[in-house]
């Protein structure tokens, strides 16, 4: 599939200026009429190489099977910046997405959609760019002033948002949810997908409407914590940096 964009940012300000640009076209109303296919989206990075792997795994949702794996490599190329770290990981994933062979209803970001300082995080980033509807899963609540959340992600950084986000704990079922709200607007929901275990931060990106992300997630969500969409993507990005070749990039098998 083909992924259209501008040259990628060199600097804050560029990326800043790129970031309120296509913020103006993101649609926030859904849900996509059919959803048959799922597409999780990790990027994985060595803090020492300076290089990252890009995952994107197709599900489909009715029986969780993979239909297509493909991955990317390459350097990183903009600092972590709070607020501007889809520009770190966009490249990678980018050129993994332009490998796929197969297009997916819906992208399934490890990361957050509206639920960002600027109401453009890396959800509403690729669904924009793509053009298919986006919604993010995140592992961890925010931090305050644009600081990166409690569990980094390994050397890349997460996503923060700015003071005044508050949620309540959801119920212990699954399914059970609080809104997660910014200044007295929602802008995802705290899910738990399973009984008892640490929910998960949902916020949509582009062209998905929030119940619809929510049903979703929990269809993805049979067994564990994370969307499967989420755990294929992140197994096959680390285990093809903990081997990946100098220079290496190239598409992967489907993943078990």
């Amino acid at each position: 599939m083909r992924v259209p964009h501008e040259p990628w940012p060199a600097d804050e300000a560029e990326a800043l200026r790129q970031q309120l640009a296509l913020r103006e076209r993101v649609e926030p109303a859904g849900p996509p009429p059919v959803v048959r296919t799922a597409a999780g989206l990790d990027v994985s990075y060595d803090g020492e190489t300076g290089r990252a792997v890009a995952a994107v795994v197709v599900l489909d949702v009715a029986t969780l099977a993979v239909v297509e794996a493909v991955t990317a490599a390459g350097a990183v190329s903009f600092p972590y910046v709070p607020g501007l770290l889809a520009f770190r990981e966009l490249p990678t994933l980018v050129d993994a997405l332009e490998r796929l062979t197969v297009t997916p209803d819906v992208l399934v970001c490890d990361g957050y959609g509206v639920a960002h300082p600027r109401r453009f995080g890396l959800a509403c980033h690729v669904g924009v760019l793509t053009g298919l509807p986006a919604f993010g899963v995140a592992k961890t609540p925010f931090m305050g002033a644009g600081g990166e959340s409690s569990a980094s992600r390994r050397s890349g950084g997460a996503q923060g948002v700015a003071t005044g986000e508050a949620h309540a704990e959801p119920g212990p079922g699954r399914g059970d949810w609080s809104p997660l709200t910014e200044d007295g607007a929602v802008l995802g929901r705290v899910l738990r997908t399973q009984p008892k275990v640490k929910p998960v931060f949902v916020s949509v990106g582009h062209r998905m409407d929030l119940d619809t992300a929510t049903a979703l997630t929990l269809a993805l969500s049979p067994r564990f914590r994370l969307p499967e969409t989420t755990r294929h993507a992140d197994q096959l990005s680390r285990r093809l940096l903990g081997g990946l070749p100098a220079g290496g990039g190239h598409a992967a098998p489907a993943v078990a």
